[in-house]
């Protein structure tokens, strides 16, 4: 339904703008080596499968598991709208399904409309390669089971 709620006002990241973070964030992870050099390198390849023109929607931005409130199988709320905008549909998917992969066929059965495999799995590289920095130099730790290194991992 969100993805059929009309346009925001207000513009979503602009293409060239997800590039050019996605350059800059694989730099600083060569530089300070937090991943092998090849796990960087290809994954910057999958995203690239995700960094095309789309049409564009409203998205959440950050449709994670644990800002969807569900009672009885039932939707009942989502919270932290601070990143929802006018973007690419598939990228709420990719969040909604980073490091449970295992969870895609059934989402997608749900959501009922052609989704481009390439493209979600771009996604996943995006924003696993983006978020990488912010979360170590936050205290977070990318290299729990089923975070952000073993996504990149996993499409090696």
């Amino acid at each position: 339904m969100l993805h059929d709620a009309p346009l925001p006002p207000w513009p979503g990241r602009a293409l060239d703008a997800l590039v050019s973070r996605l350059d800059g964030e694989c730099e600083w992870l060569l530089a300070n080596a937090v991943l092998p050099a090849d796990v960087i390198t290809r994954n910057r390849q999958v995203a690239q499968a995700a960094l095309r023109p789309w049409n564009p929607v409203f998205i959440h931005g950050d449709l994670q598991l644990s800002h969807v409130f569900v009672a009885s199988d039932e939707i009942t709320g989502v919270i932290d709208w601070s990143e929802a905008a006018q973007g690419d549909p598939l990228y709420d998917l990719a969040v909604l399904t980073l490091g449970h992969e295992e969870n895609l066929d059934d989402l997608l059965a749900g959501y009922g409309a052609d989704v481009d495999l390439d493209v979600i799995r771009g996604w996943w590289s995006w924003r696993s390669l983006v978020a990488a920095r912010w979360l170590v130099q936050h205290g977070f730790d990318p290299s729990l089971p089923g975070c952000e290194f073993d996504v990149l991992r996993a499409r090696m």
